[in-house]
């Protein structure tokens, strides 16, 4: 049978929208936009991945599905029932592959993403929003941004107080770390590269969401000063002229082959063993998505840059993350898996 087009459908939902009057209030997202807070929110789409993450984190009970299913080995470390909801697609994003007659038949209440609030993706969240009167917020995915986005969200939801939580919590984390880090001179902290990929070539540059951690830890991305300002290939050469005191991967296989590569056994942070694997499961430290998860890793993070600063220890703290966050609180062996990198 023919899919239907898409336009059609959409033409033929305009019909479904309701008259923002019928909304009790209304509250502004991430992109300053009027959004209407529903009378009753029991079912929310999340369009992308970073949405998912921070929807399941306040409110896993209302979260529809993922946008991709979640692999055997991270659910133990998810909310039984909630980690293994099917896999729904994503409306925004690489790889975007939710129609929205396929949204519209799961009947969302609500509609979630988080990530850029530029025009493309306000004009991809009008549209949606005005042919199925379904509320669409947008918000704003910027690390430093999370504590607001988690308060838009719980009123949106109808989570203030839990929202309130979480977002005290990573403002704390937040503010304790730039502290700390204010009192280093620039001259002791490290340069970094951050190795994505099996052959550890692909990396964030200056102004990616990819490695806000980085930036928000003061350190030195040698990748900063390049053209463009999200994800990009290089070459070994080049990464053999940055010379980076620190490697940072997300990427078990590159990890694992290039402290015997003779490739790049000349780059510093190879020679000092300064290569380090981030923890993702359920969901990665550093990126991967870059959402709320990044919360613990800059923990982890901080620890690995300066450790003098930073002697806590990172397994209470990532205790602490699970269970307040994903609400699974990780056994002692979970604790040794995760900060592994492996899974």
């Amino acid at each position: 049978m023919p899919h239907p087009d898409r336009r059609l459908v959409l033409a033929g939902l305009a019909t479904l929208a309701v008259p923002r009057g019928a909304w009790a209030a209304a509250i502004r997202d991430g992109a300053g936009r009027e959004i209407a807070i529903p009378a009753k929110v029991e079912r929310v789409f999340p369009a992308g991945p970073p949405a998912a993450i921070q929807l399941y984190t306040l409110a896993p009970d209302l979260l529809l599905g993922w946008p991709r299913a979640n692999r055997p080995e991270e659910l133990p470390f998810l909310l039984p029932g909630i980690g293994d909801k099917p896999e729904i697609g994503r409306i925004t994003g690489r790889g975007n592959s939710a129609n929205l007659e396929a949204v519209l038949t799961l009947k969302p209440d609500l509609i979630v993403d988080a990530g850029s609030t530029g025009r493309s993706y306000v004009e991809l969240a009008e549209r949606v929003q005005g042919q199925t009167g379904i509320p669409y917020a947008l918000l704003d995915g910027r690390f430093e941004a999370i504590p607001a986005s988690y308060r838009i969200l719980g009123q949106l939801t109808g989570r203030t107080e839990r929202a309130e939580t979480l977002a005290r919590w990573c403002e704390s984390a937040m503010t304790a770390i730039k502290g700390r880090i204010a009192t280093i001179p620039a001259e002791q902290r490290p340069s970094v590269y951050y190795a994505r990929g099996p052959r550890g070539l692909e990396t964030g540059l200056g102004g990616s969401i990819n490695v806000e951690t980085l930036s928000f830890l003061g350190a030195r991305n040698v990748a900063a000063d390049q053209p463009g300002n999200g994800l990009a290939q290089v070459s070994l050469e080049q990464v053999m002229a940055w010379d980076p005191e620190v490697i940072v991967t997300i990427d078990l296989g590159f990890a694992e082959s290039v402290r015997a590569d003779l490739a790049w056994s000349s780059i510093r942070a190879v020679k000092a063993g300064r290569v380090h694997l981030s923890p993702k499961l359920p969901f990665g430290w550093v990126d991967f998505p870059p959402s709320v998860n990044r919360m613990v890793g800059l923990w982890w993070l901080a620890k690995l840059l300066y450790p003098a600063q930073f002697p806590e220890d990172i397994r209470a703290i990532a205790r602490e993350f699970h269970t307040l966050f994903y609400q699974v609180t990780p056994s002692e062996a979970q604790l040794d898996l995760i900060l592994s990198g492996r899974g």
